[in-house]
């Protein structure tokens, strides 16, 4: 049986400002009403010999990786948290060695949550085709025949052939991204692939070669692995061992050294989404070659991407262009320098600028809040919660809360006292008081909360009850 391995970590910087990091692209939906997330799952469906996926993301993201896979009725094989981010080969020896644990030896389908795969049949032909060759103890990676002379992917030569009738070849060698003549070369000569960054392999033998060529990489995660603990849906690793791992890609631990390497090349109409212009590519253009999400008016405008996520974007005489508005930030940018996004958001972060890290939405178990409004003294916030949820029991040390309901009931604690809320009426939280909100009905719940006082950051919260198992955040 094969397991698929989901790997959701990442921030997504090239998608800046929509993707933050705490809300990153692989989380969000940008080509449909589904998350890139909820889309790697749902295209497996119909393939033979799958199992429930395993999940590995960040800690940050784990409540809306769980609730993403409950909204598609998908129940994980597991959730692994990391810690920190430590690159692919560190996630793949983590799913290894859980997969491990109870002397079973299943087939991992390694997949990244944020690709595009427009031709499903071709995608399950092929993992039909790696399973065949990972019982044979092979390490399999995925090349895409490519259809364009893309500098944007790397590429993988193809060796030796070792079936007659399909695409499957050994690795005579990983190049990374050309210029645009190589690129050219390597399409004319039909003997490289794009780099898909997906692999299949038994638990076993990709742990045993990652034995042979990175030993410091699996030991460290299989100690990690063997130090952790369920809590709720999630699997915790040791962030103290785990944070020694070295970061290297699956790529440059193994499968550029491996003698056990080989490629399967399919045409899938596969892209990975990494930058603003292969949204472009991939999305539906009008008859100006435009590709226009949200409330948008243009006037002579021509092969640009334009999004607006809370505003209108009014755009005149643009060619090539990249907009993207969110309600904090604002990108424009020529498409073919989109790839520099990551270093305005390298200037933000040494910035200490919150829009590196969140919009003004943010998300939590229990729903989200948006701030509408803030000053030195006072912070506006619109409250959402979901039927049935509830916050921690809690208290603040430097501010007031005053919550007015908006739509929804809430049940609401202060010290000993349990009041019920409806629509237009409010309640004052006095600094020092044990509070805690609830949605008892089957509606989302939202308030206005308007918060006062010396000290107004998220981590003026004393917990003393949480049904998500937090103690901060």
């Amino acid at each position: 049986m094969i397991i698929p391995v989901i790997l959701a970590g990442g921030s997504g910087t090239r998608l800046w400002p929509l993707s933050r990091q705490l809300f990153p692209k692989q989380m969000i939906a940008i080509t449909d009403e589904f998350t890139m997330l909820q889309n790697t799952v749902k295209r497996l469906q119909g393939a033979d010999n799958l199992l429930d996926p395993m999940v590995i993301c960040n800690e940050e993201h784990r409540f809306m990786a769980a609730e993403q896979l409950r909204q598609i009725e998908v129940t994980p094989h597991t959730i692994i948290l990391e810690p920190v981010g430590k690159n692919t080969a560190p996630a793949i020896a983590l799913a290894a060695c859980k997969a491990l644990e109870n002397d079973d030896d299943p087939v991992l389908l390694v997949l990244p949550a944020d690709h595009v795969i427009e031709n499903q049949e071709n995608f399950h032909q092929a993992i039909q085709e790696g399973m065949t060759f990972a019982l044979q103890d092979y390490l399999i990676t995925f090349g895409i025949l490519p259809n364009a002379p893309e500098t944007g992917y790397g590429y993988i030569k193809k060796g030796e052939a070792l079936d007659s009738t399909l695409d499957v070849s050994r690795i005579e060698r990983f190049v990374e991204k050309p210029d645009r003549d190589t690129a050219q070369q390597y399409l004319d000569s039909q003997a490289y692939c794009w780099n898909s960054g997906m692999f299949m392999f038994k638990a076993s033998v990709i742990v045993n070669e990652l034995e042979k060529q990175a030993p410091e990489v699996v030991s460290i995660c299989r100690a990690a692995i063997e130090a952790g603990t369920q809590d709720l849906d999630f699997f915790r690793i040791s962030k103290d061992l785990f944070s020694k791992v070295p970061s290297d890609s699956i790529d440059y631990a193994v499968m550029e050294k491996t003698e056990q390497g080989v490629m399967i090349g399919f045409d899938a109409g596969w892209n990975d989404l990494g930058s603003w212009e292969a949204l472009w590519q991939t999305g539906d253009k009008d008859r100006n070659a435009n590709v226009i999400k949200g409330d948008v008016i243009v006037h002579d405008v021509q092969g640009s991407y334009l999004n607006a996520q809370e505003r209108l974007i009014a755009a005149v005489g643009l060619e090539d262009v990249v907009v993207v508005e969110t309600s904090d930030a604002v990108l424009v940018s020529p498409k073919d320098r989109v790839q520099d996004v990551k270093k305005i958001v390298e200037t933000i972060k040494t910035e200490d600028r919150s829009e590196a890290v969140n919009h003004r939405r943010v998300y939590r178990p229990w729903g989200d809040y948006e701030t509408i409004d803030i000053s030195n003294r006072y912070q506006v916030k619109r409250i959402t919660v979901k039927p049935q949820a509830k916050l921690s029991l809690q208290k603040h040390y430097h501010r007031a809360e005053h919550w007015t309901v908006v739509s929804g009931s809430a049940l609401v604690t202060k010290d000993d006292a349990t009041i019920l809320l409806k629509e237009d009426e409010s309640t004052y939280i006095p600094i020092g008081v044990k509070h805690r909100l609830e949605n008892p009905g089957k509606i989302p719940l939202e308030l206005i909360e308007v918060q006062s006082g010396s000290y107004l950051g998220e981590d003026d919260i004393v917990r003393y009850e949480d049904v998500y198992g937090r103690k901060e955040g």
